[in-house]
């Protein structure tokens, strides 16, 4: 399991990627608002994504559409991918969920 200090980077970095993707997104699409440990992306029609850090097991968790995602940490690839073993990883659900919303096919950095 990660250590704090390195989570916390690697979630602030996640972060900070989707935070940046939807930048210079009209908020009519998706707009993004970042308030600690929560991303908040309302999308077209009142539809919400959530993506919010949880701390006591170290992963970054996805809400969408009457679904819950959970991401871990893998240092292989270094990258958010699911604990199911879905081979799902963090912006690519995030980038398909607003995608199927919106039409809008966003770019994660």
């Amino acid at each position: 399991m990660l250590d704090e200090p390195t989570y916390q980077k690697l979630a602030d970095a996640a972060f900070s990627a989707i935070g940046d993707a939807f930048e210079d997104v009209d908020t009519d699409l998706v707009d993004c608002e970042i308030a600690g440990d929560v991303v908040t992306l309302t999308l077209r029609g009142g539809r919400r994504c959530i993506v919010n850090t949880q701390r006591p097991t170290r992963q970054i968790w996805l809400a969408a559409n009457a679904r819950g995602w959970h991401f871990s940490w893998d240092a292989a690839g270094e990258r958010w991918m699911d604990d199911k073993g879905r081979g799902e990883e963090l912006f690519s659900t995030i980038r398909r969920v607003v995608h199927e919303a919106t039409g809008l096919d966003v770019t994660f950095e």
